[in-house]
């Protein structure tokens, strides 16, 4: 095998290959070990994900996820689908809807809404749903690097 072909085995597409509508989606089942994991290595101990006594009593009923873990699995399309490895997250702005929960299962579409040519760049309409409904929302830019 050429070094060449190893290096290729590390990214996605190329940019010639995108184009307009294109999407990809993931979708994981957030678990109580997401939510512990995430605020260990973020430091957010915000008592409404980890505390269920006190997160009961707020408008939510109980424990939610972290936002930013939904957020999270948007980077996983990224850079493991579309434009996948290789591929560098620019900007991403986030609209959150309605709250994850233990159990629910988050599913993330990214779909190109822009391509830019000159500078190898892509805007992808970001969304996140659980069970149909919209939780979270946003938009984000891509850059896809020459090979």
């Amino acid at each position: 095998m050429s070094d060449q072909q190893n290096f290729d085995e590390y990214y996605g597409y190329q940019y010639e290959e995108l184009s307009l509508g294109q999407s990809a989606v993931y979708a994981r089942t957030v678990t109580e070990a997401d939510i512990l994991a995430f605020a260990g290595v973020t430091g957010d101990f915000n008592p409404v994900h980890i505390n269920q006594e006190l997160a009961e009593s707020t408008m939510f009923g109980g424990r939610i996820a972290h936002g930013m873990l939904s957020a999270g699995f948007i980077s996983t399309v990224f850079g493991m689908k579309l434009p996948g490895p290789g591929c560098i997250y620019l900007s991403q702005t986030l609209k959150f809807k309605a709250p994850v929960k233990i159990g629910d299962t988050v599913t993330v579409r990214c779909t190109i809404k822009e391509l830019t040519p000159e500078k190898r760049k892509a805007k992808f309409d970001t969304v996140c749903t659980v069970k149909g409904k919209v939780v979270l929302e946003g938009e984000a830019e891509i850059m896809v690097p020459k090979r």
